[in-house]
């Protein structure tokens, strides 16, 4: 989807009318599902007269141009793409072009550059974007994974001299990811010649771009190869019974989709740690050996970037096989074999967001429907029991109203193993009786514990100081990794400017007590690990954690800070609006307040695999805990 879509030529006289901006911001308004910036609109009134003007003057006023294309599955957007023919051989060719206003800036490390302009955070090399932007294309898009040497980018930096970038040349360039300054202006557009004809006719460009537009987007066989040799190449996963049930359903029916053009909706349900993630990673390795399209989506930034990491490690291009829920609100209908939704109980109403035009929102459907007609064969892996937020609503209920209205058939599973946690079912059923979400009472866990043989370590401790302490000792006598976690009962500021750089904000003190909350997402501190990774990093240790950075992952040993939102009064959970620094939960009402702060505490509870340790800041509930741990 491009915002505008006309040839140089006609786009040059809109650009010099000084009306191209205003037709592009008028456009975004419509077909983005965010709003544009001021910035940005007047990068387009300032680049992109230059850049036409350079196309016209190069013979190509012919060919069509894609401005603002937006790339499948994906926010992100191409600055240009150019639609013609390749003079030498006459097949369609297609330019991704990034447009940059920079007149200085510096190479910093790697591929990462600093612009005095912009502060302290770095950017990515223009070459190298435009580079991504290529492969990821390619990578998405089958008719062009046959035929990758017809997409070529370039990266244009019309206001640099190269004195002024000249660092920016260090990076070594491909047919994907060239850079050119104003200074090689000429070698630009022979560049382009040599890429698009000058002499072809104007029709050719047009059908080109009618082509383009009409591509349909999956991942390619390539990436797929790529996808099932990474996830083979990992620590071989084992499923377990119910696990391999699962596995089974979704892999037949795959095979049943096509062949006699049937949908089945696959539903999992399963508590923390009865490995609903494994599930998800084996059938994307295997689904992708096989050849089938398939996409990971979740709707937590933490978890996706995690399981890019973790997936995508030795080959960056398998991370594009991961999602976010709402990157499917244009996609085309069953575009895709399998679409795994792991974390599925964080799927909302809605796709829209605050930033969501108003053209847009009027036409948005639900999100559990736009994921349902995105492929063959959907599949939901949820907890619902792990619902922390308002306008969260992935449940079992929802899923099949929605199946059943869509004429699809309904798999269900029901996990019923225990594979975080030590393996300890006793501990998850401790838990949901300790935080009322049991019908049954709490119960001390030593009586619960030993009626079962349970050697899962359940404790507390009296101070936010000895919770700490317990946990480093865990750590180095028994190894394993350790974090702290506790309810959002703090501020979270930014980082703050100090003569040795950037450094969190103690925001949460109990006491003499004090410590940080995790990084705020893309705000990079020194010897922090961003907010995605707070979980995984070792790094972790010393800054405290929050539901949305520990939400998903499992460390071995976890110390759960109780704060005042949720606190004991007369042998009943008193929950407490006025203590929550949580925006998003504060304003749900009464009923679903509390039930939101509940299943906050349980998911901090049940991220340990090997043992946990809790403390409250209210002495009513700390008895209480010091009780239930014995």
């Amino acid at each position: 989807m491009a915002l505008v879509r006309r040839s140089a030529a006609d786009l040059l006289v809109e650009a010099k009318a000084d009306r191209l901006h205003d037709l592009l911001a008028e456009q975004a308004a419509y077909k983005l599902e965010s709003r544009v910036g001021t910035s940005e609109i007047a990068s387009w009134r300032k680049s992109l007269p230059t850049f036409l003007t350079d196309l016209v003057e190069a013979g190509l006023g012919h060919i069509e141009v894609l401005l603002e294309h937006k790339l499948p599955h994906s926010p992100k957007r191409v600055d240009a793409v150019l639609c013609g023919t390749h003079p030498r051989t006459g097949e369609p060719s297609f330019v991704l072009v990034e447009l940059k206003q920079w007149s200085k800036a510096e190479l910093q490390v790697g591929e990462l550059v600093r612009i005095a302009a912009y502060g302290d955070e770095p950017v990515l090399h223009p070459a190298e974007q435009v580079r991504r932007y290529c492969q990821y294309l390619v990578d998405s898009t089958p008719a062009l994974a046959a035929q990758p040497y017809v997409v070529r980018g370039l990266a244009y930096l019309h206001n640099a001299s190269t004195e002024g970038v000249a660092s920016l040349k260090q990076y070594t360039p491909d047919e994907y990811g060239q850079l050119y300054t104003l200074d090689e202006r000429s070698a630009f557009l022979d560049r382009l010649r040599a890429l698009l004809d000058p002499e072809a006719d104007q029709a050719v460009a047009r059908s080109a771009a009618d082509d383009f537009l009409g591509f349909h987007h999956a991942p390619s066989k390539p990436l797929l190869n790529l996808a099932a040799s990474e996830v083979r190449e990992r620590e071989q996963f084992v499923l377990l019974d119910e696990q391999q049930v699962a596995y089974e359903l979704v892999t037949q029916a795959v095979e049943r989709a096509r062949a006699a053009n049937t949908r089945t909706v696959v539903t999992v349900l399963g508590g923390p740690g009865s490995g609903k993630s494994v599930i998800a990673l084996s059938l994307l390795g295997e689904l992708a050996r096989r050849g089938r399209t398939v996409h990971h989506a979740t709707g937590s930034s933490a978890f996706t970037n995690t399981m890019r990491k973790i997936a995508g490690r030795r080959n960056k291009r398998v991370q594009s096989l991961f999602k976010y829920f709402n990157n499917y609100t244009a996609t085309e209908p069953r575009g895709l074999d399998v679409l795994i939704c792991d974390e599925a109980h964080r799927i909302r109403e809605t796709s829209v967001n605050r930033y969501t035009s108003r053209a847009v929102r009027e036409r948005a459907g639900r999100q559990i429907d736009e994921l349902i007609d995105a492929a063959w064969v959907p599949v939901f892996l949820l907890d619902e029991n792990q619902i922390v937020r308002p306008g969260e609503m992935g449940s079992l209920d929802e899923i099949t109203a929605a199946t059943q209205a869509k004429g699809c058939a309904l798999e269900v599973v029901r996990l019923d193993g225990q594979f975080r946690c030590g393996g300890s079912a006793a501990f998850d059923t401790w838990v949901a009786r300790l935080l009322g979400l049991d019908p049954q009472p709490p119960i001390e866990w030593g009586t619960l514990a030993n009626a079962v043989d349970d050697d899962f370590t359940v404790t507390s401790a009296p101070s936010p100081d000895a919770l700490e302490s317990w946990l480093l000792t865990k750590a180095a006598e028994e190894g394993g990794t350790a974090r702290v976690a506790a309810g959002f009962c703090w501020r979270w500021s930014d980082p703050v400017a100090t003569d040795t750089g950037k450094q969190l904000v103690s925001d949460v003190v109990i006491g003499d007590w004090k410590r940080p909350w995790n990084a705020k997402p893309d705000k990079r501190v020194p010897d922090a690990p961003e907010s995605y990774y707070w979980a995984s990093d070792e790094r972790g240790f010393g800054q405290v954690g929050c539901i949305y950075t520990a939400q998903g992952f499992e460390y071995d040993w976890a110390g759960v800070i109780f704060g005042p939102d949720l606190v004991r009064r007369d042998g009943e959970w008193v929950p407490r609006r006025d203590y929550s620094h949580d925006g998003a939960v504060k304003k749900a009402d009464d009923l679903h307040f509390g039930a939101l702060i509940r299943n906050t505490y349980k998911v901090l509870l049940t991220r340990g695999m090997q043992g946990v340790c809790v403390y409250s800041t209210d002495t009513e509930t700390q008895e209480f805990l010091e009780r239930m741990t014995r």
